[in-house]
């Protein structure tokens, strides 16, 4: 028996120093790599002052642009904004992806070994902060830690000097799921203690109250804008239909019309009559309603990719839509992850499908508002293949393209401009 636990010892003993190993190496590899991302970003950007204002030099060339004049029209900063984009800007500001942080607020450059078991795992799955920020010049993230909220706003200053001393300081814009119910479901909502705490979105409508949830919007647009979060991926205006799916918590429940008025509340909460500094814009999805999977199976997968009408009420989805979310002018729409089978003139997903977003959303419908994939649709990753139902024989390349000839305009849970740029390069996209 000595032998026995000696044995196991001494296996034991050369796991541990095996991990110790790996780990090093991997650490090491990765501050070498955040070094190099680091060498790319220059200075901060200094202030200019004029008529008595201070203002960002945030392309460092010593005078005031458009862009950087808070006090210019919106429209004429953003067309100065895109005129000086280069092409790797402007595919980075095409997707939206997640990002780490350490459990004291700080960017991720390395693996970390935390208690916090979400942020440790982030650490070793997701590019580095600077890889993202630096290097593929991404500006748009959604956070996934539920870290003290002091310690978020630390966390987004810290981001937002990163993105100052990239070429045109571009700021980041920071994205969560929901962060005031009471559970922790990763990839659906987020436990904060710090938040006010309130019922899911099936409580708020049984309240049937759009009074209160349109203060609920309010108040947590106030907690959001404290910590720097500018965009809520939620609500879910999906229809419960199929009891078996297992999403419903988040809706408003089935009736399509109490839903409507629930969203159009909760999204005038976030974002008020109309968008503004004080504004937390709404991603509203799934567009065109997620609810009716087909025996309530998980479209995460590909067991549940498909999305079933046997009564023939694909317009019933479309309410919550038409009547809430379209009225209180959500600023994004998230489409879903499902096909929805034999409802147009090919079954692909939702993110792929012109029919869908093109001729339904955009030319039916007139949304004119950014139009935003669910997340991981392009690349196969380290925990299952990419969600591209319907274009699975699809290159990675050949998918962004689809997604785009549909009438995207970002791609959620991914990070690969080069995609883009490879696609401008061939001329198979133009460079807008």
């Amino acid at each position: 028996m000595k032998k026995v636990f000696k044995i196991l010892g001494i296996i034991l003993l050369i796991l541990l120093v095996a991990g110790f190993v790996y780990f090093g190496y991997i650490f090491f590899k990765a501050s070498s790599k955040s070094k190099k991302n680091m060498a790319l970003l220059g200075v901060e950007a200094p202030l200019i002052e004029k008529n008595g204002l201070k203002y960002r030099d945030l392309n460092k060339n010593g005078k005031l642009d458009v862009y950087e004049d808070f006090n210019a029209p919106l429209e004429n900063r953003v067309d100065d904004l895109v005129k000086q984009m280069n092409i790797e800007e402007k595919a980075g500001a095409m997707f939206v992806t997640m990002i780490g942080t350490t459990p004291d607020g700080e960017p991720v450059e390395t693996p970390i070994i935390s208690l916090d078991m979400m942020n440790m795992m982030m650490s070793f799955m997701l590019p580095s902060n600077s890889e993202l920020i630096a290097k593929q010049k991404l500006n748009s993230f959604n956070i996934l830690s539920s870290i003290d909220a002091n310690l978020m706003a630390h966390y987004n200053n810290a981001i937002q000097k990163m993105a100052e001393r990239t070429r045109l300081g571009i700021p980041i814009t920071i994205a969560t799921d929901p962060r005031h119910g009471t559970e922790n479901n990763p990839g659906a909502s987020i436990y904060t203690p710090s938040f006010s705490q309130w019922p899911s979105s099936l409580g708020l409508a049984a309240t049937c109250d759009t009074v209160l949830v349109r203060e609920f919007g309010d108040i947590a647009r106030r907690e959001y804008l404290s910590v720097g979060i500018r965009l809520a991926l939620h609500p879910m205006a999906d229809l419960a239909t199929e009891p078996r799916w297992g999403r419903i918590n988040g809706t408003f429940g089935e009736d399509a019309n109490l839903s409507a008025i629930m969203t159009k509340a909760y999204v005038l909460g976030f974002q008020g009559e109309s968008l503004g500094k004080s504004s937390v814009a709404c991603m509203t999805k799934h567009f065109s309603g997620g609810g009716p999977q087909k025996e309530g199976e998980d479209p995460h997968f590909p067991y549940g990719k498909e999305q079933a009408y046997p009564g023939n009420n694909f317009d019933y989805h479309l309410i919550p839509f038409i009547k809430g979310a379209f009225p209180a002018k959500t600023a994004q729409i998230m489409p879903y992850y499902g096909i929805p089978m034999n409802q147009t003139d090919e079954n692909v997903a939702f993110g792929f499908n012109k029919a869908i977003i093109t001729k339904l959303l955009r030319d039916s419908l007139n949304f004119q508002g950014v139009v935003c994939t669910d997340w991981n649709l392009i690349s196969d990753g380290k925990l299952g293949e990419a969600r591209a139902w319907g274009v699975e024989n699809l290159s990675p390349k050949e998918r962004v393209k689809k997604v785009l000839d549909a009438g995207c305009d970002q791609f959620g849970g991914e990070n690969v401009p080069e995609l883009i740029i490879k696609l401008v390069n061939d001329g198979k996209i133009s460079e807008a």
